[in-house]
């Protein structure tokens, strides 16, 4: 029987992150710092409107572009809280800002396009261009520059052949942002090189000491980003699986004609659960937002000093819920510090390897898990390290 696998499929690597969690589910007394998922439940209002939702029998499909009662919302959402102008009838309501990162790259790479992708990066990215027919070029983003994008790093990466530039800020896996003036800096070169931004925003509201800047807000680059945003992280809404992509009017349609044929639409009870999410926050301030925000803020604080007391140089991040320590001193790389204290220790983090080169001496741990288990995994990584320096 001849072999059915496409190229792309054998050559796609499983997900450096899942590794970690699939030997964490057999280990009953580990602590795991890999997963970055809100460990708060969904707010009850929005639980509620999903619970109503099934009630009143509202199982059936949506429109493709989903309902028009939540586009509109985040239509509002944007413009509101980032200053960010798409319409209702530009807005698509994806399977959770996964899907929006798909329906970019599918929709805009040809064969043999580059896409710049700054380094360190979520992990999808390079295997969705892969799978889009693009070819994913790193752009080093160190710490020395508190890992954002400079506009030397970025022109240095530019070729012929480059089309697109995936932003994402607040950024997994580092919690480095960038400011407007940050921002600001790069656009010159995007727009000499006619670049196409992908800006994913899935982080917007977890941002810490001022208000996160969407460069769709920048000039006149909202005509030429694609916006990725979704409910999962600043509304404990992972399960749900409910996104949305913003894009001006010809990539937009292009995405909605492979949504059509892909997903049809995202699951209608999570788009009810989704408009209670966003009219809630207009009524109310979006305090649940702002509540788990201050609580993420305090474990940041704490992780930020207890890996710098340990030695182990720690970034501090100013968005997202991950730190991203060095442990070099340590004579050990992020993968075989992460093997080793997982074996020994029973914490799991996962490999900064796993998401480019630039964090080959890193490890990402989450902090979206509470304060005991936190000082318990602290504790268990300092003996590990004390361990370490004593052989």
């Amino acid at each position: 029987m001849r072999d059915f696998l496409t190229r792309s499929a054998k050559e796609l690597k499983p997900s450096g992150i899942r590794k970690y969690f699939d030997i964490v589910e057999s280990l009953p007394d580990a602590i795991s710092l890999g997963v970055g998922e809100p460990d708060f439940v969904t707010p009850w209002d929005i639980r509620s409107a999903g619970i109503r939702s099934l009630q009143k029998g509202y199982t059936q499909y949506t429109g493709n572009r989903g309902l028009k009662e939540l586009r509109g919302l985040v239509s509002r959402y944007l413009a509101e809280r980032f200053g960010v102008d798409y319409s209702p009838e530009q807005t698509i309501i994806t399977v959770g800002a996964s899907e929006g990162i798909d329906l970019a790259l599918r929709a805009t790479c040809e064969r043999g396009d580059e896409v710049l992708l700054p380094d360190p990066a979520y992990v999808s990215y390079a295997p969705i261009v892969h799978l889009a027919g693009g070819v994913p070029v790193s752009v080093r983003c160190g710490a020395e520059n508190g890992f954002i994008l400079t506009p030397e790093a970025l022109e240095a990466a530019i070729t012929p052949r480059t089309k697109t530039l995936i932003l994402a800020y607040p950024n997994n896996p580092t919690g480095g942002i960038m400011t407007k003036e940050q921002l600001e800096a790069i656009l010159p070169v995007i727009e000499r090189h006619d670049l196409l931004v992908v800006s994913d925003e899935i982080y917007a509201e977890l941002t810490y000491g001022g208000r996160h800047v969407s460069v769709a807000s920048l000039g006149r680059m909202r005509e030429r980003t694609i916006l990725l945003g979704g409910f999962s992280k600043a509304f404990a809404m992972t399960g749900w699986r409910v996104g949305f992509v913003c894009a001006p009017e010809a990539l937009d349609a292009a995405m909605l004609k492979i949504h059509q044929y892909t997903m049809l639409c995202a699951p209608r009870v999570s788009q009810h659960a989704a408009v209670a999410a966003l009219a809630g926050g207009f009524a109310d301030g979006f305090s649940s937002v702002e509540s788990m925000r201050a609580e993420y803020d305090k474990r940041r604080r704490f992780l930020v000093k207890a890996f710098n007391d340990l030695g182990l140089d720690c970034f501090e991040p100013r968005g997202a819920f991950y730190v991203f320590p060095s442990v070099e001193r340590t004579g050990l790389s992020g993968e075989r510090f992460a093997d080793a204290l997982l074996r020994t220790e029973r914490v799991a983090v996962v490999p900064g390897s796993a998401f480019g080169a630039c964090g080959e001496n890193h490890v990402r741990c989450s902090y979206a898990t509470g304060m005991a288990e936190l000082t318990e995994a602290v504790e268990r990584i300092a003996r590990f390290c004390q361990n370490s320096r004593e052989k």
